[in-house]
């Protein structure tokens, strides 16, 4: 049974136990006996550990983890401490720096700061085979992390959705709800971050959306974490 550790364990209790959701636990023993799989398996909730349903005010969504070694740990984008950031993360850091003035660190992208502040950093698939980007994809994550959003579009206090490049948009399809705000993009990375990342100001303007609704603004600036 998995443990979350927060509210999202109530609300996805029903989730864990769905034929889908077995099948795909089922591959996944097997993957992580007989492959190099990221994030480690402690890692693959931590977006949901970090972030609880109640706490959760902006919403980024990614693809799926990084797949080369000592990267990826549960939240989209995000690496562990002492990682060279990836070219997207660069470009993201980038687009703060442009859009809100802060100077971003060159070589640190652990993002828990921001999922302590109520941002949720999900990929639409939660593991990957190292080297093989979407080798995880079809084999039941999206169903879960469907499960995931369509609850977030209950919430009754709005939330920001950041969505970056076509996967991340037709993820963003799920939410009806018209209290939440959809922010949309191309991806960060280096192959689209000049056709309209740049210069999208989503981070400020996430902020105003806010504090128009009365909730605290994410201080983007990265903190590291001894």
């Amino acid at each position: 049974m998995v443990n979350i550790g927060n509210d999202w364990d109530g609300i996805l209790k029903d989730e864990f136990n769905k034929p889908y959701y077995l099948e795909l636990r089922e591959f996944l023993k097997k993957e992580y006996k007989t492959r190099r799989i990221f994030p480690d398996m402690y890692d693959i909730f931590n977006a949901l550990k970090f972030t609880s349903f109640e706490d959760t005010k902006v919403v980024i969504i990614g693809q799926d983890p990084y797949h080369g070694a000592g990267q990826a740990h549960g939240l989209c984008f995000s690496v562990k401490p002492g990682i060279e950031p990836p070219p997207s993360l660069k470009n993201i850091f980038a687009e703060i720096k442009s859009d809100i003035g802060i100077d971003m660190p060159e070589h640190y992208g652990y993002l828990t700061s921001w999922a302590k502040q109520g941002v949720l950093m999900l990929n639409s698939v939660l593991t990957v085979r190292e080297g093989i980007a979407n080798s995880h994809k079809g084999k039941g994550w999206e169903i879960f992390t469907d499960r995931v959003i369509k609850e977030l579009d209950r919430k009754q206090t709005p939330v920001v959705f950041l969505l970056w490049g076509a996967a991340a948009k037709a993820k963003g399809e799920i939410i009806k709800n018209p209290l939440h705000k959809k922010l949309l993009s191309v991806h960060p990375s280096p192959l689209s971050a000049y056709g309209g990342f740049f210069g999208c100001r989503h981070f400020s303007k996430a902020n105003e959306i806010l504090i128009s609704s009365g909730q605290k603004p994410i201080d983007w600036a990265i903190k590291k974490e001894c």
